[in-house]
């Protein structure tokens, strides 16, 4: 019996020694699970090139509770991530959350990528947004003489870069700079929400931009650019808060844009007076299309005022307008030199309009009072068709420079209805030379009727396909694990 007892009492032992091992091992496992946690987030994006390298803006301290800044992880994050560049390059993916943060900047080969629930709120702290010297093409800063506050996303210099997501938003939080505008407290001209100067292939894309402190997107010196399917928005009353300004830059295409602003939609321009004449570097090759404006006080698409490197090969097509000021502006002044020519606009149409068409070279608002008087702009080759207008309160007013016409002034196939309490005189023009076909109403004597026969061959769109159409988005999938 004893035998039988203690052999009993063994197994007994046994089985609790590894009832124990067991507790302790699955305890363990747990606490190693509880620890190492993680989510494996999967996107997809259509990008000019995909990267071979990831990282979350958590992995460098980022906090997303709209209270703390995040200047110091963005920046962090970028610099490391800068190692990859010949590597494949990286991306930094900014998950859900409020992201407080002030101006940072970008590096080559890189993507920024926002989850649809990511918001980059702009610090109002100003200690977290450098100065810098202002554009050379302008010679000075548009607020204020001195320079200017750096672009909350900024970059310079820079090949092969990126700004995109699922829809997630950037909100500059403006009014905090609005009133500084207004009260005539500011010693540099405000921030812009995504400035990249100086650089090649660019692509911005699928995102929403809220209450930016003045331009919202402004690629500047740079060539071969995409901005794609970009929702802007901002209170029509704010000031300068343009959509988009393409400005001295090459090879461009704007698609797919909703914006809604306080200032002209989107801005072409190349370099301000004097400034712009000697650094001498045009906007051309630009597309823009599939664009809707709402813009009460400014126009879809103005070209100028700071035009001075000159503007050329514009191609702007299926644009709608509604309740905006007017439709197509062009902005010169004597002394701004430079050139707007060859711009072609076709399928527009526009809804509650103070005018369709507006050309001024008087548009003033000089640099300084260095510029020369005798530095004419040239305004040539100016082509509109097949457009529908209504509720316009003025069909077109183009008024050239006197001993300055423009020329090449080309209308064709356009129908304007004009609101119950319209200008009794549709159109004015003085100092402008040009032709068109089947418009109504009647333009002025300066712009004669060729015949409705001539509608289909007149004010032609160019075929030919510019570069940057030929330049094809690759789809790019990633993953990256979030504690």
């Amino acid at each position: 019996m004893k035998l039988l007892w203690k052999a009993h009492m063994r197994v007994q032992v046994i089985r609790l020694v590894y009832a124990l091992l067991l507790v302790i091992l699955l305890s363990s496992d747990v606490a190693e699970s509880r620890k190492s946690k993680t989510v494996t987030t999967s996107f997809v994006y259509s990008a000019i090139n995909c990267r071979a390298h990831s990282a979350s803006l958590t992995d460098f301290g980022g906090i997303g509770d709209g209270k703390t800044s995040n200047t110091k992880a963005f920046q962090s994050a970028i610099s490391h991530l800068s190692q990859y560049a010949s590597k494949g390059g990286a991306q930094l993916y900014v998950p859900a959350g409020k992201w407080l943060t002030g101006s940072f900047s970008l590096t080559s080969h890189f993507t920024l990528y926002l989850n649809k629930d990511a918001v980059l709120l702009a610090s109002q702290n100003i200690s977290e947004w450098p100065v810098i010297e202002p554009l050379p093409s302008y010679g000075r800063g548009r607020d204020a003489a001195a320079g200017r506050y750096t672009s909350l996303i900024f970059g310079t210099n820079l090949t092969d870069v990126i700004v995109t997501g699922d829809n997630g938003t950037i909100d500059g939080q403006g009014a905090f700079w609005w009133q500084k505008f207004h009260k005539k407290k500011l010693k540099y001209t405000r921030p812009y929400l995504i400035e990249l100067m100086f650089s090649d292939s660019i692509q911005i894309s699928n995102l929403t931009l809220l209450n930016s402190p003045s331009w919202n997107v402004h690629p500047v010196y740079s060539s071969n650019i995409i901005i794609k399917g970009i929702t802007i928005i901002a209170p029509v009353t704010s000031p300068n808060t343009d959509g988009i300004n393409p400005d001295s830059c090459t090879n461009t295409r704007i698609e797919d844009c909703y914006i809604v602003s306080g200032d002209d939609c989107v801005a072409v321009k190349s370099g301000w007076d004097e400034y712009g004449i000697k650094f001498g570097w045009p906007t051309k090759q630009l597309v823009i299309r599939r664009l809707t404006c709402i813009s009460p006080y400014s126009a879809t698409i103005a070209l100028g005022s700071e035009m001075s490197g000159g503007i050329q090969d514009v191609r702007a097509e299926d644009i709608t307008a509604i309740h905006t000021e007017s439709g197509i502006r062009i902005k010169t002044a004597v002394g701004r030199g430079g050139y707007v020519k060859d711009i072609y606009v076709q399928r527009m149409t526009m809804h509650t309009m103070k005018w369709a068409f507006w050309m001024t070279g008087n548009y003033g608002s000089h640099a300084d009072k260095n510029y020369d008087p005798n530095a004419l702009p040239e305004i040539k080759g100016i082509n509109y068709r097949d457009m529908v207008a209504d509720e316009v309160t003025m069909a077109g007013n183009l008024e050239g420079i006197s001993n300055d016409q423009f020329t090449g002034i080309c209308i064709a196939n356009v129908t304007i209805s004009m609101a119950a309490k319209s200008k009794k005189q549709p159109w004015t023009c003085s100092d402008v030379e040009g032709i068109t076909s089947g418009v109504t109403p009647k333009p002025c004597n300066l712009l004669p009727d060729q015949g409705p026969e001539k509608i289909t061959t007149t004010c032609e769109f160019p075929t030919e396909t510019l570069p940057i159409d030929m330049l094809e988005l690759k789809k790019c999938t990633s993953s990256i694990k979030l504690p």
